[in-house]
């Protein structure tokens, strides 16, 4: 478990005016150390718009340590990254109170989620008790030590990452612990250009300890607001609940897209309307991210399927069965 230093004061002159200079700003330099999937950082971006959390479920070795990392050093946070292994314990994420044995006094020693961005690699390594130790501060934006509930700073967003090939020493995370997370993507490989790129600059070594902040930790804030603040019209929160009740109602599924789970889609529409420079939200914001929001809140009668197709299959269903709004 780690936290790095604060990062060097962000330089004023190239400090943002607008979203649209903020966003792009941050977008660029995120590619210029993560080589893979555009899409990968506009889902990560969109996700951090919309004040969620993410899970990367993907093969080891593809970038997603990086990536995070990379998100942190751009916005002037603090990054926090957990091991999780299935000796830890939640006081080793939350943290605990210990006594000064000079003083008598006790304080507080702060875990790896009191960090801005949190890494937690390989969550799905480690057990149901600690898994829940993050659920509070997942929810809530606080966690609670020895009877006392300590805020944690905004922006806050967990970025967990899972292997969906190991089974062996593994806990499959619950319902409850899937549905915190605002979105689950898949990294994947990067281009084959990209990749030979890779094998000469070494971005993790070479471009990544360059990093300075293009954005404070006050600007997202105010990002996240403007995300608020975009408008989602009657007909597209109407189209959002048909969505939902319909993955509720098909006969493959036995749970559907929970409320929290429209609600998510629709704060995912309005970071991705942001996120293209617009302050209202088209059916193709919703569409684009059906998927990635809504596909780990299914679970399908007789088990999920390891692969998601299922789920996907079912949700491409229902987005061809709703009328999309005019």
């Amino acid at each position: 478990m780690t936290q790095t230093p604060p990062r060097p004061a962000i330089d004023r002159e190239r400090r943002a005016n607008t979203p649209d200079e903020a966003l792009s700003r941050l977008r660029e330099q995120i590619g210029s150390v993560f080589l893979g999937d555009p899409e990968a950082i506009d889902a990560i971006l969109r996700c951090l718009l919309a004040r969620g959390h993410m899970l990367i479920e993907d093969v080891p070795g593809v970038g997603k340590t990086l990536l995070a990392h990379t998100v942190a050093a751009s916005i002037d946070a603090e990054f926090g990254r957990i091991q999780l292994t299935p000796d830890l314990l939640p006081s080793d994420v939350v943290g605990v109170t210990v006594i000064d044995q000079e003083s008598g006094e006790w304080h507080l020693r702060k875990g790896p989620i009191f960090a801005n961005i949190v890494l937690a690699d390989e969550i799905n390594r480690t057990t149901p008790r600690t898994q829940s130790a993050m659920l509070e501060a997942m929810n809530d934006a606080s966690v609670s030590i020895d009877g006392h509930v300590h805020e944690l700073e905004q922006p806050f967003m967990v970025i967990a990452t899972q292997n969906p090939y190991e089974f062996e020493g593994t806990y499959p995370l619950p319902e409850n612990q899937l549905d915190r997370f605002l979105m689950r993507i898949s990294v994947g490989y990067a281009s084959p250009e990209a990749e030979a790129e890779l094998l000469q600059v070494r971005p993790a070594t070479t471009r990544l300890p360059e990093i300075t902040p293009v954005i404070s930790r006050d600007e997202v804030r105010t990002l996240q607001q403007a995300a608020d603040e975009v408008s989602l019209d009657d007909a597209l929160r109407t189209y959002i609940v048909e969505l939902a009740r319909a993955t509720r109602d098909h006969p493959d599924v036995s749970v559907g897209i929970s409320t929290r789970g429209a609600m998510a889609l629709a704060q995912a529409a309005r970071a991705t309307a942001l996120l293209d420079g617009r302050d209202y939200c088209t059916p193709d914001d919703i569409l684009g991210n059906l998927t990635s929001v809504c596909a780990h809140r299914l679970f399908l009668h007789g088990g999920g399927d390891p692969s998601h197709s299922g789920t996907t299959r079912i949700l491409d269903e229902v987005s061809r069965s709703v009328a999309v709004p005019e």
